[in-house]
């Protein structure tokens, strides 16, 4: 039975041990499987410990504390290096309804790593996880999804996760951005329009709406239409059907809805700002995408990842800037980190990124309106040594004296006042 299922998938029992195994899970790991005697750890993890040992939630643990079916997104080592997979655990049980085992499927996530690879969305912290499992989930249906988060969050980057991995991935994935639109753009962006319809059309032009005939259209910052293109908006998505402008003929286009929106909808809703029908219409799965500064986790990859891919690739970042840059609030998210590590290995004169490197935005002692209160929150999570260089680097800006003078000021020697300048890569101002 189980050979019938295309995923990858093992029937395992309460012990964690494997009892049977089809080909496509064979094939996905490097370590050999012995029935009644290797444990889905070892050949997914490489551990002889379950994963709940080493910080993942383990389906297993959960199918028998509910008896009910569980899901998780782990990260595995298979044959192609550490992947993300989505993995389905169901209870197997006997007619009388006792549990013999539990039966494990296996969903690969191509669109994510947790390593820097070309074209992937690269995290590994619980938020990350979080989300990804919501985009598989997501992705396996037709059902209109509604991305919501912060603006920079990356919300066209999980668009296109959706698109990727679902059974429409071979056809168009067609963006159009809500920002600006006027009613009569709105109309012939999305609709196209026949030759004559108004001045300036010498010939027909197809919309966007006919071009992603298969596949998905994402409307971005949907909450930026105006109340009076809204009608016309939920009359598109109820009959995906629509004609163009200056034509007669009704045409039809099957394409799946992606929205996206940095706004609360909601609110726009109750203030009367936003269609209740078309909210309900577009949000049939949401997916919230979290804010960096709630993958503070991730920002060593990301920063990795963003430097492996420009025209710095042959830079790095010392300890130091790394650690500053994991600590920052980030209220552009991941479109400003980008911007950060670019305009840093610019200023950078070494290959080295030094913290002095970065912009001012980021450095311990700037406190501007915007992100006071986040930076505040950040210094209160750090560890000591963060908190004296923070402490030290401030302290070095300001103090107008000499080395001597600081030591005596902050009660030690002027030996172990050079020695964790030098450890910080800091130096007195006044010098």
């Amino acid at each position: 039975m189980i050979n019938a299922i295309d995923k990858p998938a093992i029937f395992i029992t309460p012990d964690y041990v494997i009892h049977a195994v089809n080909q496509a899970y064979l094939e996905t790991y490097n370590t050999q499987v012995i029935l009644g005697q290797s444990k889905c750890h070892q050949i997914s993890h490489h551990s002889n410990e379950p994963c709940d040992k080493h910080g993942e939630e383990c389906p297993l643990q959960q199918c028998q504390s509910t008896a009910r079916a569980a899901n998780a997104v782990h990260i595995h080592s298979t044959a192609h290096g550490k992947s993300y997979c989505d993995i389905l655990m169901k209870p197997i049980k006997d007619n009388s309804g006792k549990v013999l085992g539990y039966l494990e499927v296996l969903d690969a996530i191509d669109y994510a790593s947790t390593e820097s690879k070309k074209g992937t969305m690269v995290g590994q912290s619980a938020p990350f996880k979080q989300m990804l499992n919501r985009i598989n989930r997501a992705s396996q249906s037709s059902i209109a999804v509604l991305l919501q988060g912060e603006t920079g969050a990356g919300k066209e980057l999980v668009a296109k996760a959706v698109h990727q991995a679902s059974s429409r991935n071979d056809k168009p994935f067609v963006v159009i951005e809500c920002t600006g639109l006027s009613e009569n753009l709105f109309e012939s962006e999305l609709f196209g329009y026949e030759k004559g319809a108004f001045t300036g059309a010498t010939t027909s032009k197809k919309g966007l709406i006919e071009i992603a005939h298969g596949g998905t259209v994402f409307f971005d910052e949907i909450g930026d239409v105006p109340m009076n293109m809204q009608v016309k908006l939920l009359r598109l998505l109820e009959t995906q059907c629509y004609r163009a402008v200056g034509g007669l003929k009704q045409k039809r286009s099957d394409f799946r809805l992606v929205s996206a929106s940095h706004k609360n909808l909601l609110d726009l809703v109750e203030k009367g700002e936003f269609r209740r029908d078309l909210y309900y219409r577009i949000a049939g799965f949401p997916i919230y995408l979290p804010s960096l500064r709630e993958r503070l986790d991730d920002i060593p990859g990301l920063v990795n990842h963003f430097i492996k891919y420009s025209e710095y690739k042959h830079k790095r970042f010392s300890a130091n800037a790394l650690n500053l840059l994991s600590h920052y609030a980030y209220p552009g998210n991941i479109r400003e980190l980008k911007n950060i590590i670019e305009q840093s290995a610019l200023i950078a004169n070494e290959d080295i990124i030094h913290s002095s490197d970065l912009p001012e935005s980021v450095q311990p002692n700037h406190t501007s309106t915007d992100n006071k209160n986040t930076l505040k929150t950040a210094t209160e999570l750090m560890s000591l040594d963060d908190v004296e260089y923070a402490y030290l680097s401030q302290v070095c800006q300001q103090f107008q004296g000499s080395p001597a003078e600081l030591a005596i000021k902050l009660n030690i020697s002027v030996r172990t006042l050079y020695r964790k300048l030098q450890r910080y890569e800091l130096k007195l101002t006044a010098l």
